[in-house]
């Protein structure tokens, strides 16, 4: 490999090594050794060196442990007139300073600079972890990119940053060039940042870079089960499974050297568009390792080529860019020229089944005053009418397909789009109606994604756009009657009307033995996927993650154990599960990914379950954090005693049915509770025990196992009389 690299990073593993040392001395000195040193909300410590050593990071003394590893990995500065291959001491100089910017993060956590500040973001929290990680998981976004440094000027950044939004990949922003940093040269253009734009500032400092490397590895241990301190497993898991790349942009120093050695060792490589020497080999990276001096134009593309990164993407055909990245943008009153429904008018969307003769594929119409008619902070009526023809259509599909039109719209930039049927809303910014945007687009985007989407269940669609009032109050009624059918028909969908499931194994990309085994009334445990949703991805793609499963012969109806479901999920786990149950925790539960939305967990002296979900971040009365379950119960493995679940399985007739249901459930989380209330209200109702839900305890009433046992005895909870549930 390049001396000149080698040297380089070396050089600024030293000095980063003691930079860390000596801002630890310091807090030492000031805080004392049982300091507490953490990132906050996750429970994956510091997790880069977490998941490769295992150790758990909490207070200042363990990082001194910790540091004196760092020294080990540190290979000698190669001698100036020595040839030798460098690589391997390379790469551990840049563990070694992964490691050392870890610490000198969560130190900042400490006694500052604040890492989050302005439009610093700092360290992401597991509830991000899991949100964004989904999106990996299921292909909406296909890697991410480690910007680091600056652009030669604020316009390329905006291009660059732009493009890779086009392909809805994550841009992680830090370090600096000349003092100037990327996230600040897309602020002077007005750019939206974020995690929902997926532009995201990270920190100023190159050591911030551990962010992004951090939520590499946190994707390891969450979706992947790879267990804290198998550093190659983790490694090789990031090279063969998380896509990312490294943009040096600007001068690359001997610090910046560092962390390019460092992301090598993830499998990541780095591209720049400055002439630093290259690494052409294969070895660690799928392809080259190091590749200098791409014009600006081309940096994008020859990064994803150059990561092995497989990308599609919709062209269409409208005036301002288009993409899964621009969805979380917000359109705030000041920037609006016109909106539709929200509180100010009325808004309905509505898509619907309709013969061949009633549609002309293409055909876009409106119906009303178009945008050019209407002064800057208009608001008007909107009714959206899709019809839609297929062979393959059926009614069920509807919703399905009628759900994606908030995501659909939304990915337009400039354009923000909330709610979906009778209560949607939509702002157009000044910018997007500037570059000619115009309420007919709207069905330009339908037409295109339905038809890129769902071409394999329809052949034509029609798009039908009203801003009369008149007639978008006929339209909303229209609308209403099939909403209420539909909702009566979801209702009377059960497991026992059903003779197939469906699998979905989108979660095999990070899991590759865990599957879900989706029924009517079991959702994958996402929270993303039900039934329906299923049924309609299999007719859309016949080889994709959601296949058929039919029943078959019963063999135990008390747990939810069929013949057909085990020997489906016997060859989809390649061999390692034999069996399936449905409606328990403690019998053969189902296994987990990473993605799931909520835990349940046995608690043994209450005689009842848990369920804490992913957004608390306390300790629970089980005596672990929602990350140590997640790391029991992740990565494709049977744990009786533990589930991963949807939040809205929980009020199912079927929620661990043959443990006992809903009867068992003693604790959950405050959010939680409020959360689907309403929905655990029914369910108890019908369970006749009217006031169950206040015999839940949560944090304010309980947090150690044995709190929750007094809260219980205290209120008579319904859990103390039931056999035991072990």
């Amino acid at each position: 490999m390049s001396k000149i690299i080698a040297t380089s990073a070396i050089k600024g593993a030293y000095r980063i090594i003691e930079k860390a040392e000596d801002l630890l001395k310091a807090s030492q000195e000031k805080h004392g050794p049982d300091k507490t040193l953490e990132f906050p909300n996750t429970g994956y410590y510091l997790p880069i060196i977490y998941s490769m050593t295992g150790m758990a990071v909490e207070k200042l003394s363990d990082a001194e442990k910790v540091l004196e590893e760092t020294r080990k990995l540190l290979p000698p500065v190669p001698a100036e007139k020595l040839w030798l291959p460098y690589l391997g001491g390379t790469l551990d100089a840049g563990i070694a300073t992964l490691w050392a910017e870890e610490i000198i993060e969560a130190i900042k956590y400490i006694d500052g600079p604040s890492p989050v500040e302005g439009i610093w973001l700092g360290a992401a929290t597991d509830v991000i972890i899991r949100e964004r990680g989904i999106e990996f998981v299921d292909g909406t976004a296909p890697g991410f990119a480690a910007c680091v440094g600056a652009c030669k000027e604020s316009k390329i950044a905006v291009k660059i940053a732009r493009e890779l939004q086009e392909k809805n990949i994550y841009v992680f922003m830090t370090g600096s060039t000349d003092g100037k940093t990327m996230s600040e040269q897309l602020m002077e253009e007005g750019v939206e940042l974020g995690w929902d734009t997926r532009l995201v500032p990270f920190g100023k400092d190159i050591t911030a870079t551990i962010y992004s490397l951090g939520f590499a590895a946190r994707a390891a241990l969450s979706f992947g089960g790879v267990q804290p301190g198998d550093y190659r497993r983790m490694l090789l898991y990031n090279k063969d499974r998380v896509f990312a790349f490294v943009l040096a942009l600007g001068e690359v120093d001997e610090e910046k050297y560092a962390n390019a050695a460092g992301a090598i060792n993830f499998g990541f490589p780095t591209i720049a568009d400055t002439p630093i020497p290259e690494i052409l080999p294969r070895g660690v990276c799928t392809y080259e390792h190091v590749v200098s001096n791409i014009p600006d134009e081309e940096i994008v593309t020859r990064a994803i080529e150059v990561r092995g990164l497989k990308i599609t993407v919709d062209k269409v055909d409208i005036p301002v860019s288009f993409g899964a990245a621009f969805e979380g943008e917000r359109v705030r009153k000041e920037n609006t020229y016109i909106e539709f429904g929200g509180n100010v008018t009325e808004a309905v969307e509505f898509l619907h089944m309709a013969e061949s003769s009633e549609v002309e594929d293409g055909k876009i119409e409106v119906f009303g005053p178009e945008v050019d008619d209407m002064p800057e902070g208009s608001a008007l009526p909107l009714g959206i009418e899709v019809l839609v023809y297929g062979r393959k259509m059926q009614q069920d599909f509807e919703p399905v397909m009628e759900r994606q039109i908030h995501y659909f719209i939304n990915y337009a930039t400039g354009i923000f789009h909330m709610g979906q049927r009778d209560i949607s809303w939509i702002r157009f910014s000044k910018d997007a109606v500037k570059s000619g945007f115009k309420i007919k687009h709207i069905g330009t985007i339908l037409h295109a994604k339905m038809h890129s989407t769902f071409g394999n269940i329809m052949d034509k669609i029609q798009v039908k756009i009203y801003t009369n009032p008149e007639d978008v109050a006929v339209l909303k009624q229209k609308a209403k009657d099939v909403f209420r059918y539909r909702d009566e028909r979801l209702r009377t969908l059960t497991d026992e009307t059903v003779d197939t499931f469906y699998s979905c194994t989108l979660c095999q990309s990070f899991a590759p033995d865990h599957l879900c085994a989706i029924s009517p009334e079991r959702p994958g445990l996402c929270g993303a996927y039900n039934w329906l949703d299923c049924k309609a991805a299999f007719e859309i793609n016949p080889t994709g993650p959601n296949q058929p499963i039919k029943k078959g012969e019963i063999i135990d109806e008390k747990l939810g154990i069929w013949k057909g479901i085990n020997e489906f999920i016997y060859k989809a786990s390649h061999q390692k599960l034999e069996s399936f149950s449905a409606y328990s925790m403690m019998v053969d539960p189902m296994t987990s990914c990473g993605c799931f939305e909520v835990i349940v967990t046995i608690l043994p002296t209450t005689n009842g379950v848990m369920a804490v979900n992913r957004e608390f971040s306390e300790m629970t009365p089980c005596g672990m954090k929602f990350s140590t379950i997640a790391g029991m119960v992740g990565g494709g493995i049977q744990t009786p005693g533990f589930i991963g679940i949807s939040k809205y399985f929980i009020a199912s007739k079927k929620f661990i049915r043959a443990d006992g249901g809903l009867k068992r459930l003693v604790w959950m989380p405050k959010q939680l509770k409020e959360e689907i209330g309403e929905l655990l209200k029914e369910r108890a109702e019908e369970l006749d025990m009217p006031d169950f839900l206040d015999k839940i305890a949560t944090e304010e009433n309980a947090t150690t196992e044995e709190e929750v046992l007094k809260w219980m005895a205290d209120i008579g909870h319904p859990a103390l009389e039931m056999e035991p549930i072990m």
